[in-house]
């Protein structure tokens, strides 16, 4: 496929990317956490022009007083047809079926960069093959339970390295290239 699919996120040290419940505040409420550094986000989210999140992912983002999606393509991955707020209608689509179908589909309506996000729907698309690289920042916080950035696999996922940045608040953010993506 033509279509590079990227993860980037963060995760406490012991690999959660959430609470449970889906809070953050882990993130925004540590030492190390400085809002006015974007990590490198903008200059990757400038190279996207498709986002797929999982529903929850979608609900949690919702709940945020902006949609940080603006002008993107956004794909809500759910097998509920959810309605989507009007504001939103014209960038938000509800989709289901397996990853690889999904990402055929948006490559037919011109998707060339997919920002995948949400704690499942990576997992479902690591598990296809789908995910090109990840960029993971790890924050300096041990949340000791959440939801967890990797859970089983079905294979082995080899990844080459390809650059590690410490910020200055000892974020310790790393990119890697997925070696047996399809």
């Amino acid at each position: 496929m033509a279509v590079k699919c990227s993860v980037f996120v963060a995760t406490s040290l012991d690999g959660y990317i959430a609470r449970l419940n889906g809070e953050l505040d882990w993130l925004t409420n540590t030492a190390a956490a400085n809002i006015s550094e974007d990590y490198g986000y903008k200059e990757f989210f400038d190279t996207v022009d498709t986002v797929v999140l999982g529903r929850k992912t979608y609900e949690f983002v919702l709940s945020i007083n902006e949609w940080p999606y603006a002008g993107k393509k956004t794909i809500v991955l759910s097998r509920e047809a959810g309605k989507v707020p009007g504001n939103l209608a014209y960038d938000v689509e509800v989709m289901s079926g397996p990853p690889a179908d999904l990402v055929r589909r948006l490559e037919a309506k011109g998707a060339r960069h997919i920002y995948v996000d949400g704690g499942k729907t990576i997992q479902g698309f690591l598990n296809a093959g789908l995910i090109n690289e990840m960029i993971i920042t790890l924050v300096p916080v041990l949340i000791g339970g959440g939801i967890p950035l990797f859970r089983k696999l079905d294979r082995d996922v080899k990844l080459q390295h390809i650059e590690t940045i410490l910020y200055r608040n000892s974020l310790l953010q790393s990119k890697y290239q997925v070696e047996n993506a399809v």
